[in-house]
């Protein structure tokens, strides 16, 4: 049986639940993101593993951190694979933002711990392992794993995020000219917003009243901007509809390993633009959208540079992207793999 462990559950964590789950046994124990609760949690857990120990024949975490620390002690102990799936965050320094498990001592140390004591380190992308960072001039340009723990010998393997094209797809129905959507929890919070590109967009909007954006995850995220729609979580079905009436999707984010509604917004035949972090580029596949440095005069040229007449050609390309490089199949075959192996 594997035991997967992650923070918090997420829209990544259920599918690789979706993914694994037919094929082999698994266990899902769910930790805590409060500090206050940490102690309880590390009690808890402690028990948790030691009870399913002689069922367990693997440990599957979802980033590396606090809940990851104990489950990369008794996969050494008893002789257990332990494997630690990085996603963006456990692989970043960045205080200047207040970014990133390496900005906090304990946090850092978790971390650390985790990744040199686990079997085998994936990644959802190739920037999370080593990366010059250069999108924003504040923060420090040496970021992911080698840069960060620079004796760490895990072997990595890295696995990009998959999607199912069945589902996430365009419905061919009529979307607002000059309408944008993007999707982040959490926007409430000012640090949080700056992280996920939201004061870009606010600018945008703010030159644009013509255009239209869409921002999802966060009810309480205030905007004074009158074509800034604000809404809270969306169920998948919801979500879909809502890519499908929206011709753009933005991910600005001045950090992202592999970001989830990006990939879903693209198979629903939205155009990307995005910023030059993490997998981003990779994903979108056309340089034109991707904004290389936090600079509004940058996106700006990006958008003017768009023509009405290559929407469609766009839509297509970007649908056609996630259906070829990204799929849900691959993951979900690479990722059986390495935990049969």
């Amino acid at each position: 049986m594997i035991i997967y462990t992650y923070p918090v559950r997420t829209a990544f964590t259920d599918r690789d639940m979706e993914m694994i789950r037919p094929e082999m046994k698994i266990k899902a124990l769910e930790f805590t993101q409060s500090p206050l609760k940490l102690p309880f949690y590390y009690i808890l857990q402690f028990f948790q593993l030691l009870w399913f120990l002689p069922k367990t024949t693997q440990y599957l975490c979802f980033f590396g951190g606090y809940h990851s620390v104990l489950p990369a002690w008794f996969g050494k102990a008893f002789k257990k694979k332990c494997i630690i799936q990085a996603g963006g965050t456990d692989c970043m320094n960045m205080p200047e933002i207040d970014y990133g498990n390496f900005r906090k001592k304990w946090l850092r140390n978790a971390t650390v711990y985790s990744f040199k004591n686990c079997s085998l380190i994936v990644p959802v992308a190739e920037a999370l392992v080593k990366q010059v960072y250069h999108y924003d001039n504040q923060i420090n340009p040496k970021q992911g794993l080698h840069n960060l723990i620079p004796d760490l010998k895990t072997p990595i393997q890295v696995i990009p995020n998959g999607f199912d094209t069945d589902f996430w797809k365009d419905e061919h129905k009529t979307r607002k000219d000059w309408s944008f959507i993007t999707v982040a929890t959490g926007t409430s919070k000012q640090s949080r917003a700056v992280i996920k590109g939201y004061d870009l967009i606010e600018q945008l909007a703010s030159s644009n009243p013509g255009f239209n954006f869409t921002f999802v995850g966060d009810p309480n995220y205030s905007s004074a901007s009158p074509n800034i729609h604000v809404i809270g979580k969306k169920s998948k079905e919801e979500l879909r509809k809502l890519y499908n009436s929206h011709i753009f999707y933005l991910q600005l984010s001045s950090s992202e390993g592999f970001p989830n509604a990006l990939g879903e917004a693209m198979a629903c035949g939205c155009i990307p633009i995005g910023s030059a972090v993490g997998a981003i580029p990779e994903i979108i596949g056309n340089q034109k959208l991707v904004l290389p440095k936090k600079d509004f005069r940058y996106l700006k040229r990006i958008i003017e540079s768009i023509e009405v007449s290559e929407i469609d050609e766009l839509k297509k390309f970007s649908q056609q992207r996630i259906k070829e490089k990204y799929s849900y199949s691959q993951r979900k075959m690479k990722l059986i793999e390495i935990l049969s192996n």
